[in-house]
């Protein structure tokens, strides 16, 4: 597995609208990605949101990476969507896991 985080603040002045446009029409070319395995983003109380991917390895995290259409998204999230954002990618050196049910 390999993740991506991307750790973000909107800009105050953002179009609403076009963002969650724009937001859901990169997450339905991701999930046709290969190599896809999930996305979740959450939003702490203090506007700073992360977005989490998972992919089946770096070669299509990087694939991903790669598509005309998300380069210009990410283009415009530059100019026109983002204050600031951090991206940590990587594979996890360890995975802990826990269900109720497999108990």
């Amino acid at each position: 597995m390999f993740l991506v985080v991307f750790r973000n603040r909107k800009r105050a002045d953002i179009d609403a609208a076009a963002y969650s446009a724009d937001a859901q029409a990169m997450e339905e070319l991701a999930v046709q990605q290969p190599g896809y395995l999930a996305f979740k983003s959450y939003t702490a109380d203090d506007g700073e949101v992360i977005a989490l991917s998972e992919w089946e390895d770096e070669a299509s995290a990087l694939a991903w990476r790669r598509v005309a259409s998300h380069a210009e998204m990410q283009a415009r999230g530059r100019t026109e969507y983002y204050e600031s954002y951090t991206l940590f990618a990587g594979t996890p050196t360890r995975v802990h896991r826990f269900n109720r049910q497999d108990s």
